[in-house]
C-alpha cells in the first residue's frame, strides 16, 4: 500500500519537500461541467447577463486560480506556472458547459492541482454570474484527465 506523501512519521500534515527531485516539465489537465437551463445559455451566448461577459470573466478567474492555488491549498507548494488555460464547450444537447483547464510548469513537482483549482473556479465564476437567472445550476464531474512530465 502506497503511503501518504502529506503525512509525516507521526501522522501529521506536513509540505513534501522536493527540493532533491529534478525539475520538469509537466503538464495536467483537468475536465468538470456545470448543468443549467437552455436559456440560461442563450443570455451567456447573447451576453445579455447582467454582470458582463460570463465566459470571458471565468476563463480569467480560471487562470488566476491556477496561479493563486499555493495560496489556496495549505499544503500545495506556491508555483511559478508558465501557462494556463481554459477552454469551454457547449455540447449539443444545450444542458451544460464543459470546462477544460490544464496547467504547464518546468518544476520538481505536479501541476495537477492548479488545473483542478482553475476548472472548479472556472465553474464558481460561471455560477456566480448566472445564479439570479439560473436557480439550479449544477457543478459536477471536476476530475483530473491526465499528467505527465517529460
Amino acid at each position: 500500500m502506497k503511503t501518504l506523501t502529506h503525512l509525516d512519521p507521526q501522522g501529521e500534515a506536513r509540505m513534501v519537500d522536493v527540493s532533491g527531485k529534478p525539475a520538469q516539465l509537466r503538464e495536467a489537465i483537468a475536465r468538470g461541467e456545470i448543468w443549467l437551463k437552455a436559456s440560461t445559455l442563450e443570455l451567456i451566448e447573447s451576453d445579455s447577463m447582467a454582470k458582463g461577459n460570463v465566459l470571458a470573466a471565468a476563463r480569467l478567474a480560471g487562470i488566476m486560480a491556477a496561479k493563486k492555488t499555493g495560496e489556496l491549498i495549505p499544503l500545495c507548494h506556491p508555483l511559478p506556472i508558465t501557462h494556463a488555460e481554459i477552454r469551454f464547450e457547449i455540447p449539443d444537447s444545450r444542458d451544460r458547459i464543459e470546462i477544460t483547464g490544464s496547467a504547464k510548469i518546468n518544476s520538481q513537482t505536479g501541476v495537477e492541482m492548479e488545473a483542478l483549482t482553475a476548472v472548479a473556479i472556472a465553474a464558481l465564476t460561471i455560477y456566480d454570474m448566472c445564479k439570479a437567472a439560473d436557480k439550479e445550476m449544477k457543478i459536477t464531474n471536476i476530475k483530473l484527465v491526465s499528467k505527465t512530465k517529460k
